[in-house]
């Protein structure tokens, strides 16, 4: 049974992960605040660490420094909810493993947890994500169009990601309000469509097809 250790100061995000893991089938441990996370970790006794960014005492990017440093290697996913890929960048960069956005969709987190505790002879799973000339880079939060790199903002990048590991498939909006925006979204909202524009305007207008009535696709 896998140890998770969950790093989160809002009560409700970390109830809302523990319930979700226990069913799952794995054990978690819920901490507050970073001097905890790092302790807890530094321990060996968990599987992998789940890491809140604005964490009181030491905050998640000095928790996932101090590890490194100190030759931790215990698997990290940065859940927060700062925006941007600065952010993002710096997290991977730092050493962690995998970057997720709040508001999210636990069956995603819940995907992501599993892959990061896959036995490493098993065959990795592929880190960027091509489709038509446009091109995805997962651990650097990198897009590139036609060669050329375009910065995109973590919800942008999310629900690119969604798009194109789904081509030609259409997405109702409420599939990618859960994607992407996750367990608070408003099934009234457009938000989908106004972030469909902003793709629409960095990655090329003609490579998101609207299906009246539907939703959207990635073209083929």
């Amino acid at each position: 049974m896998s140890t998770i250790l969950i790093a989160e100061d809002e009560a409700r995000i970390a109830s809302f992960i523990e319930k979700g893991l226990r069913s799952a089938g794995m054990t978690p441990t819920v901490v507050a605040d970073g001097r905890a996370a790092f302790d807890y970790a530094m321990t060996g006794g968990f599987d992998l660490l789940v890491l809140d960014i604005g964490l009181p005492a030491m905050d998640g990017f000095a928790v996932l420094r101090q590890l490194r440093e100190a030759r931790n290697h215990i698997p990290v996913i940065i859940l927060t909810a700062r925006d941007s890929i600065t952010d993002t960048v710096a997290g991977l960069s730092g050493g962690a493993d995998d970057y997720m956005a709040k508001p999210f969709r636990f069956e995603e987190l819940l995907a992501r947890i599993r892959l990061r505790l896959r036995d490493t002879d098993r065959a990795p799973e592929a880190t960027v994500l091509r489709h038509g000339g446009l091109s995805l880079d997962l651990r650097s939060r990198r897009a590139d169009v036609d060669g050329k790199t375009v910065e995109l903002s973590a919800r942008e990048f999310a629900l690119a990601e969604t798009f194109l590991r789904n081509p030609g498939q259409v997405l109702s909006r409420e599939q990618l309000l859960s994607r992407v925006w996750g367990y608070d979204f408003d099934p009234g909202s457009n938000v989908v469509d106004v972030y469909v524009r902003y793709l629409r305007r960095k990655l090329g207008n003609e490579r998101f097809v609207t299906v009246r009535g539907v939703g959207y696709r990635l073209a083929e």
